[in-house]
């Protein structure tokens, strides 16, 4: 209260009690007890006299306004001129009563209570829907993809009502543009995927569902992107659409789903290809063992069958049936260790890799007639198993590809330490590769060996050979079972 008659000051006490209140009262009658109280504690109710010695409403409003504070504040006076009054509430009072007609009082300062309350409550929610709009505002300044609002009518463009900051790094645009001119939008859309987004628009506005919508844009760039748009609608009377969400950039994603596709078409491709090549392999062996071994067995029979019946001739002409017998043998034996051999040589777990690839590097000079240099800086290189029969493999389909495909009459082979792997080449003269044949999507036989290669940590490289020909190098990182020995690789 800021009264300086005490006596008035406890009848308008008197008052609040008589109504039911529990009071803290606290009468003050200067500038400087007025502000001090005000500081101390909050307050539910200023009940302040007009005209005081030395102080008055005016000011009493005027240090309440300087503290902004929003307290119910209601003049009490013996007598006041109107326009004194006017003057008050136009300074911040919120009511004004004449000390002898208090019959008001109470439902005056419960009115002002309540408003006081309600004031207090609006403050509140703008203080925490500013709070909410700094939030989302943070959370789209720091997030890759684009939120928005934008309004569609029937059969009319996008006219984009509000864009986060992100659009200038996802679509090349200020969000000040896009919302300007929301066509800046659909001209960056594929014709195609403009078509569709509109039909996506359409479908969702009428059931009321979730967009979810993929297409591609043009960046100023140049380049092509993939975007997912998605959000919801709101429909303002039935004419009017609201969108609201948000589009990222899935271009990756997209790449790496059509990476991934390529990928599962290429191991099927592969995996029919090994099919293949098993049934091929079992083919030439069903082949080698009916012509050679078994046309060998026929003839050792019909020899076998003519000897008997030739044993009362003389000892020439059963020396030369016999001798016809064992060359047929040698032959069958001949057969059964070259089979053996492509199977899984022996020579690779008993003698080591330079002794299985030089086994196998005549085997095919045999065969082929194309003739096989092997230079191997160390013949007592260890590998681990699986190291070994992965060159070894390696190695055979390089001989099997040279035969194939090179037109080549000399092949050098090299098998060496480097200074932390093992290396192997494979050099021919022949016609030489190029980089559209290393890139055919059927080119098994290089694919194979990359992945053999991959999945031991090593290296592949084929490149031009000099004066004509192809080199395949193949490196594989030491492992703790390797001996470390320190050779460099020959130039």
């Amino acid at each position: 209260m800021i009264e300086d008659n005490e006596d008035d000051a406890l009848l308008l006490a008197h008052r609040f009690r008589h109504a039911g209140y529990a009071l803290d009262v606290l009468r003050v009658d200067t500038p400087s007890g007025t502000e001090t109280a005000l500081r101390a504690q909050a307050w539910d109710l200023i009940l302040s006299d007009h005209d005081l010695p030395g102080f008055s409403a005016i000011a009493a409003l005027a240090i309440l306004q300087q503290l902004e504070l929003d307290i119910p504040f209601i003049i009490v006076s013996g007598a006041i001129r109107e326009e004194t009054a006017i003057a008050a509430m136009r300074a911040g009072a919120h009511d004004y009563l004449t000390k002898n007609r208090l019959e008001r009082l109470i439902p005056a300062v419960e009115r002002e209570l309540r408003e006081a309350e309600n004031r207090r409550e609006r403050r509140g929610a703008l203080r925490a829907q500013k709070e909410s709009e700094a939030r989302l505002q943070a959370v789209a300044a720091s997030t890759p993809g684009v939120f928005f609002q934008l309004q569609r009518r029937r059969d009319t463009g996008l006219n984009f009502l509000y864009a986060s900051e992100a659009t200038d790094m996802l679509l090349g645009m200020s969000p000040q543009a896009l919302c300007a001119d929301g066509t800046l939008f659909e001209t960056r859309l594929l014709p195609d995927d403009r078509a569709s987004l509109t039909a996506a628009l359409d479908e969702i506005a009428q059931s009321g569902g979730k967009l979810n919508w993929e297409g591609r844009i043009h960046s100023p760039a140049g380049d092509t992107k993939w975007i997912n748009v998605r959000g919801s609608v709101r429909m303002l009377d039935g004419e009017v659409q609201i969108w609201e969400g948000g589009m990222w950039n899935i271009t990756q994603s997209k790449r790496t789903e059509a990476e991934l596709r390529a990928s599962q078409l290429h191991l099927k491709a592969l995996s029919n290809h090994l099919q293949n090549a098993k049934e091929e392999e079992r083919e030439r062996i069903a082949r080698d063992v009916h012509d050679v071994l078994g046309g060998h067995l026929v003839a050792l029979k019909f020899s076998t069958s003519l000897l008997g019946a030739k044993l009362d001739q003389g000892p020439d002409l059963l020396r030369e049936r016999i001798g016809e017998i064992e060359t047929l043998i040698d032959e069958a034996i001949e057969t059964v260790g070259r089979v053996t051999r492509e199977l899984r040589p022996g020579i690779l777990k008993d003698f080591g890799l330079a002794a299985a690839i030089e086994s196998h590097a005549e085997d095919f000079a045999r065969r082929t007639g194309i003739a096989c240099h092997v230079r191997c800086a160390d013949d007592d290189i260890a590998l681990p198993e699986d190291e070994s029969v992965a060159l070894f493999r390696i190695f055979q389909e390089a001989l099997t590809n040279i035969s194939k495909h090179a037109e080549a009459s000399a092949v050098e082979i090299r098998l060496m330490h480097t200074g932390d792997g093992i290396a192997l080449e494979v050099g021919d003269d022949g016609k030489g590769v190029s980089e559209s044949d290393l890139s055919k999507p059927r080119s098994f036989g290089l694919r194979g060996v990359r992945e053999r290669v991959a999945s031991l940590g090593g290296d592949v490289q084929v490149r031009a050979r000099f004066p004509h020909g192809t080199l395949l190098q193949v490196t594989l990182p030491s492992s703790p079972d390797t001996p470390a020995i320190d050779q460099e690789l020959p130039s």
